[in-house]
């Protein structure tokens, strides 16, 4: 068994795959039209057959609510692996990205969290062997 899709809810699926595709790196793997929405998935060039990412419309009523619950606590939907946190931070910080936490050790891995746009908070992470 393997993880095969993971979801992140957007407020604009538009929005959020320029935010995931020109600013974080990923790929555009899927977008299926499915009516006022599209199946629209990305994932990382480094393994283009590996999870995809699905931004998923915030539609439901609940899918709003917690996305604006974790938001408003600071807590990240998700995390994303990168090699070196700090360098990763620069470059996103210079394409406008703002962090709600700047780079942080905490023990057993450096951590950063960003906002993605579109609702959401997002840790980015560089595990210490």
């Amino acid at each position: 068994m393997r993880i095969n899709l993971a979801s992140v809810f957007v407020d604009d699926q538009d929005k959020a795959l320029r935010f995931y595709t020109d600013v974080l790196g990923f790929v555009e793997k899927h977008r299926i039209p499915l009516g006022g929405h599209d199946w629209l998935t990305v994932v990382s060039p480094e393994d283009p057959d590996g999870t995809e990412l699905v931004l998923e419309p915030n539609q439901h009523p609940a899918a709003k609510a917690y996305q604006q619950a974790l938001t408003a606590d600071g807590i990240p939907v998700n995390s994303f692996a990168v090699a070196d946190v700090r360098a990763e931070h620069q470059r996103l910080r210079a394409l406008g990205v703002r962090f709600t936490r700047e780079p942080m050790d905490v023990g057993s891995a450096v951590i950063a969290i960003l906002d993605d746009t579109c609702g959401n908070l997002i840790q980015i992470a560089e595990m210490k062997n």
